[in-house]
């Protein structure tokens, strides 16, 4: 079915007869389950209706998930070149819960007594209201009964729920709501009772009116529970089931009402209702190792204030410590036990302090709590607690707080970004038992200078200064009556940053989205792609160049050599280079526009020229009098585009954009013979194909690179006399996250590694741009991080021995005639499962193929006796696929982009 656009016609009809069977041996109930679109394409494809399958499948792939809502009585789906009274009803018509409610919790805070929730709430594809004028309601029902109360619903602006919906044809913007809740209203004949009300909002919309829940945030207040005292020995605890908001009223049987810790234990205090029942033991488990004991409770007395309290005590060394280390501690469930033999979960009173106590054998004993109030002890390596969090008007963020461990001079803090698995250095300083940690997101050091800190969530760990890997971080946590004080916003210069916390204390460092909200989310990119794009071609091109470098990435590669080309000669343009998230640092005359940004869509619509070494979209069509020039970035080993087909990997859509994509280019560079005819076919080129080899590689007989080299050295501060091992792996298709997040499949053994070359060689690992995780051993004197560096030619001239597996830097290192290690310790799964080569890799590659960490570090002390047994085939690789090789291909390219169209 996805693919049936790309189906031959003669294939058509025995598609069209398959569906009409499968969906008449198909239960109706299956095919309910099918989602509304999905029920329109299988009925056009057992009903024959070739055709508008087509065009349906083509109008989903530019517009996942989008239709049209109508109707009066009966909500019915309405696409595009589809008459729905053409569809059974069965068929067009939604089911309640084919049209939820999309939510979210923007805000939760108690005001003046009173609890107010923020948040956006729409239908996908039906669109929001405009203006304040909304017909949504709200109302509050108790759980396993039938009161409800009624709430004030306040429509408000929220441009945040356009920008997170994935449509593009609808916004939402008039989606955005206020709703305040008096507690007083959970009463019940003005008593307290028990009981958990959810907050439900109901939306109009064609046929009748959708009801949901209000989903939770996913950090600060909105992604957490929190309590609030409303009389004595009463909470109003909101949280959530499943995600979705609710407000629990707890009528307090038994609290803990405070806590002392010695050097062999712990004192509780308990109070309990004196008409309540009797709390006789507080029990500590752990569940992961099935351990459980009851701590007897003696009363200690009864006050006048209708409570009466008890005492337990908790001695230290009943409580086992095994397995706790850095990174992993022992949190305790605590329960009371009552006469009857009930229990309930320990909570505590607002009277309640948290503290620490230390242990033997450098551990400590927290007394925590969360956000419901529960009565959490660990037991864990010792944690730095802030106490302080300030922003500087500079932009400096400064923590602080206290550190009880041992040996602070062993450790450093570091930030760790939360979705790539990145470590950032946070400086920090240890003084008498307390911390002091600085860092300016907004200048970041760099190898050529300061960047802002990429995008996403940063979260502070403490390290050991001798640890490989992240394994035994330390979190970092804010102490917990400082939790009202988050969030923390600066303002930098070209985005927000903001202080937080998850899992209820721990604490991070937001670094936001560079674009302005006004430009994100689908349909505002669609606007800017339909219409702002559609002005901007009507004004005259500019005499200018715009540089596209890995998606932004960087600025290297070929465009880089290209722009130097343009410099020497003095060429009157204007140089302008796309960055993505603001991280890269460019040559002064260079002006940066950031990826989908207005400035990026105007300098697309107007440059002259466009350079680029990776795909574009398919959206994208050059002007009349525009020259596109497409460098690519390798010369292929593994199969691409086009010459997947009949693979897993194919993917047919995307070869079959190939030939319009192709007429968008005007010069498609080539590396060497044996690349030309290969991208000729796997991309469908249908533009003119220069053999002019790739001007990345001019580096290599660039007449200053020995003083290149050098400086180099210098800025990595690589130590004199060191010999430089580069590796540089590709990704594995089946090692991924998700998406195109891959996994670093690290097999070499770097401890090892380290032990027999570390005193005469540095290993310089250059990760694949799409694979995430940080790199063991990374900062320790042996491993050097640089995925990045900025261009990765710099470390082609430095680099005495290359490490790699199927990359295409194996053709581009071949220039420089120095030797080649592939490790390829997944050979036949790589080229028999995954990709496939286009030659025989095992008898041209002009280096030893190795299997394991043991033989590569062996081929490294013996790399001169290797040079010479594999130097036949390395002379013969270089004459297949590293001609033309004469530092001009650059002076080639400019030449012809300079001309082409002209001639």
């Amino acid at each position: 079915m996805k693919y049936f656009p790309e189906t031959p016609v003669e294939e058509r009809p025995a598609f069209h007869s398959a569906a009409k069977e499968f969906l008449a041996q198909a239960a109706p109930k299956l095919i309910r389950k099918f989602s509304p679109v999905t029920r329109v394409k299988w009925h056009l494809a057992a009903t024959g209706r070739g055709e508008e399958l087509v065009r349906l499948l083509e109008y989903e792939r530019a517009n996942p998930g989008a239709f049209a809502v109508r109707g009066l009585r009966r909500a019915r789906i309405e696409l595009p070149g589809i008459a729905s009274s053409s569809l059974p009803p069965a068929v067009r018509n939604f089911t309640r819960r084919e049209l939820p409610v999309r939510s979210k919790l923007l805000g939760l805070a108690w005001r003046d007594g009173r609890l107010e929730v923020r948040g956006y709430a729409y239908i996908p594809n039906v669109p929001a209201a405009t203006g304040k004028r909304s017909l949504r309601v709200a109302v509050l029902r108790r759980q396993g009964s039938r009161s409800t109360v009624p709430l004030r619903l306040r429509t408000v602006l929220e441009p945040r729920a356009t920008a997170e919906a994935k449509s593009a044809h609808h916004h939402y913007d008039w989606s955005g709501f206020e709703i305040a809740v008096d507690p007083a209203r959970l009463r019940t004949r003005g008593q307290w009772q028990a009981g958990t009300w959810r907050l439900g909002i109901g939306i109009p919309r064609p046929g009748g009116m959708s009801v949901g829940s209000v989903l939770k945030g996913n950090s600060g207040a909105t992604g957490h529970s929190s309590v609030r005292v409303v009389d004595d020995g009463v909470r109003i605890v909101t949280g959530f089931d499943r995600n979705r908001l609710k407000l629990t009223v707890d009528v307090v049987p038994a609290e803990v009402e405070s806590q002392e810790t010695d050097a062999e234990g712990l004192t509780v205090t308990l109070r309990s209702r004196a008409a309540g029942k009797k709390p006789t033991a507080l029990r500590f488990d752990h569940a992961a190792t099935e351990y459980a004991e009851d701590f007897p409770l003696q009363e200690s007395g009864a006050g006048g204030d209708g409570w009466t309290r008890f005492t337990g005590r908790v001695p230290f060394a009943q409580l086992p410590v095994d397995g706790v280390v850095p990174g992993k501690a022992r949190s305790y469930r605590v329960l009371i036990v009552f006469e009857d033999g009930k229990t309930r979960r320990a909570t505590i009173s607002q009277s309640l302090r948290t503290g620490v106590q230390p242990l033997p054998g450098s551990l400590e004993f927290a007394v925590r709590t969360d956000g419901a109030g529960n009565f959490t002890p660990q037991i864990r390596v010792p944690q730095p607690l802030v106490d302080r969090v300030e922003w500087s008007r500079s932009g400096e963020l400064l923590l602080a707080g206290t550190y009880p461990g041992a040996a602070p001079e062993r450790m450093k803090f570091v930030l760790r970004h939360s979705g790539r698995n990145e470590d950032k250095p946070f400086p920090v300083e240890f003084e008498d038992g307390r911390f002091t940690a600085r860092v300016t997101p907004d200048e970041m050091p760099a190898y050529d200078g300061t960047l802002s800190l990429r995008a996403g969530r940063w979260l502070p760990f403490l390290r050991a200064r001798d640890e490989w890997d992240h394994r035994h971080d330390v979190p970092v946590s804010i102490r917990p009556d400082l939790i009202g004080s988050l969030p923390r916003v600066h303002q930098g210069e070209k985005r927000t940053y903001t202080v937080e916390r998850i899992d209820y204390d721990r604490i991070f460092l937001e670094s936001g989205p560079v674009l302005d909200p006004a430009l994100r989310g689908a349909y505002r990119q669609a606007r800017l792609r339909e219409e702002f794009t559609a002005e901007m071609r009507k004004l005259p091109l500019r005499e200018a160049v715009l540089y596209n470098s890995f998606g932004g990435k960087q600025f290297s590669d070929s465009p880089r050599a290209v722009y130097e080309e343009l410099v020497r000669r003095g060429a009157e343009v204007e140089h302008i280079a796309m960055v993505h998230d603001q991280q890269v640092i460019l040559p002064p005359g260079v002006r940066g526009v950031e990826w989908a940004s207005k400035e990026w869509y105007e300098a697309l619509a107007r440059s002259r020229y466009i350079v680029t070494n990776g795909g574009i979209r398919e959206w994208f069509v050059r002007r009349e009098g525009q020259v596109v020039v497409q460098t690519w970035h390798g010369t292929p080993l593994k199969r691409i585009g086009a010459d997947l087909l009949g693979t897993p990997q194919a993917n047919l859509a995307y070869i079959g954009s190939l030939p319009q994509r192709s007429r968008q280019y005007s010069l498609f560079i080539t590396p060497n013979a044996f690349t030309t005819p290969i991208m000729t076919n796997a991309f469908r080129l249908q533009c003119e194909v220069l053999e002019a080899g790739y001007p990345r590689n001019d580096v290599f007989h660039a007449p200053d690179r020995v003083e290149r080299a050098a400086a180099v050295k210098e800025k990595l501060g690589i130590p004199a006399g060191k010999k430089v091992v580069l590796y540089a792996p590709t990704w594995r298709d089946d090692q991924r996250y998700g998406g195109r997040r891959f996994k670093l499949d690290n097999r070499i053994d770097v401890d090892e590694a380290r032990k027999r070359l570390g005193d005469d060689h540095v290993l310089l690992y250059r990760k694949h741009h799409k694979v995430l995780d940080s790199i063991p051993g990374a900062g320790q004197g042996f491993v050097w991080d640089v995925t990045y560096y900025p261009d990765i030619a710099d470390l082609y001239l430095i680099a005495d021995v290359l490490i790699t597996d199927y990359s295409s830097v194996l053709f581009d290192f071949a220039h420089s005639g120095r030797p080649m290690l592939f490790f390829t310790y997944d050979l036949e799964h790589y080229r028999d499962t995954l990709r496939g080569f286009y030659f025989d890799f095992t008898s041209r590659a002009p280096g030893p193929l190795i299997k394991t960490s043991e033989e590569l570090v062996d081929a490294i002390r013996n790399i001169d006796d290797v040079s010479a047994k594999y130097q036949e085939k390395y002379d013969r690789f270089k004459a297949d696929f590293c001609e033309p090789s004469d530092g001009l291909a650059s002076a080639r390219v400019v030449d012809r982009m300079l001309t082409v169209g002209k001639d």
